[in-house]
Protein backbone atom coordinates (compact mmCIF):
# COMPACT_ATOMS: atom_id res chain seq x y z
CA UNK A 1 0.00 0.00 0.00
CA UNK A 2 1.44 3.43 -0.86
CA UNK A 3 2.29 5.73 2.00
CA UNK A 4 0.43 8.98 2.54
CA UNK A 5 3.54 10.88 1.42
CA UNK A 6 3.65 9.35 -2.08
CA UNK A 7 2.91 11.82 -4.86
CA UNK A 8 2.48 14.61 -2.34
CA UNK A 9 1.88 18.24 -3.08
CA UNK A 10 3.94 20.81 -1.22
CA UNK A 11 1.70 22.87 1.07
CA UNK A 12 3.95 25.92 0.51
CA UNK A 13 4.32 26.06 -3.29
CA UNK A 14 1.72 23.53 -4.45
CA UNK A 15 4.27 21.61 -6.51
CA UNK A 16 4.25 17.84 -6.65
CA UNK A 17 7.03 15.78 -5.09
CA UNK A 18 7.76 12.38 -3.58
CA UNK A 19 8.63 12.26 0.10
CA UNK A 20 10.92 9.37 0.96
CA UNK A 21 10.67 9.73 4.74
CA UNK A 22 8.49 6.61 5.06
CA UNK A 23 11.20 4.73 3.15
CA UNK A 24 13.85 5.97 5.62
CA UNK A 25 15.65 7.84 2.83
CA UNK A 26 14.77 11.31 1.61
CA UNK A 27 17.02 14.05 0.19
CA UNK A 28 15.68 16.45 2.82
CA UNK A 29 17.53 14.43 5.48
CA UNK A 30 20.74 16.10 4.27
CA UNK A 31 19.45 19.65 4.88
CA UNK A 32 20.46 21.50 8.02
CA UNK A 33 17.39 23.25 9.43
CA UNK A 34 17.49 25.02 12.76
CA UNK A 35 15.21 23.87 15.55
CA UNK A 36 13.43 27.22 15.38
CA UNK A 37 12.76 26.84 11.65
CA UNK A 38 11.54 23.27 12.11
CA UNK A 39 9.13 24.43 14.83
CA UNK A 40 7.86 27.29 12.65
CA UNK A 41 7.30 24.97 9.68
CA UNK A 42 5.46 22.45 11.85
CA UNK A 43 3.09 25.20 13.01
CA UNK A 44 2.52 26.68 9.54
CA UNK A 45 2.21 23.54 7.41
CA UNK A 46 0.84 20.04 7.76
CA UNK A 47 2.97 17.42 6.09
CA UNK A 48 6.25 17.65 4.24
CA UNK A 49 7.49 20.49 2.08
CA UNK A 50 9.26 19.87 -1.21
CA UNK A 51 13.04 19.93 -1.37
CA UNK A 52 13.11 23.21 -3.32
CA UNK A 53 11.07 25.02 -0.65
CA UNK A 54 13.15 23.53 2.15
CA UNK A 55 16.37 24.62 0.45
CA UNK A 56 15.01 28.14 -0.01
CA UNK A 57 13.89 28.37 3.62
CA UNK A 58 17.20 26.95 4.88
CA UNK A 59 19.24 29.72 3.23
CA UNK A 60 20.63 32.17 5.76
CA UNK A 61 19.23 35.66 5.49
CA UNK A 62 21.28 38.81 5.95
CA UNK A 63 20.17 41.14 8.70
CA UNK A 64 18.56 44.38 7.45
CA UNK A 65 20.99 47.24 6.89
CA UNK A 66 23.97 44.92 6.45
CA UNK A 67 25.21 45.96 3.03
CA UNK A 68 28.70 45.51 1.71
CA UNK A 69 28.73 48.50 -0.64
CA UNK A 70 31.77 50.78 -0.31
CA UNK A 71 31.23 54.20 1.29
Amino acid sequence: MPSSTDNSHCPRCGGGFHCGAAEARCDCFELKLSAALRAELAQRYSGCLCLNCLRELAKPTEPPGNTSSPS
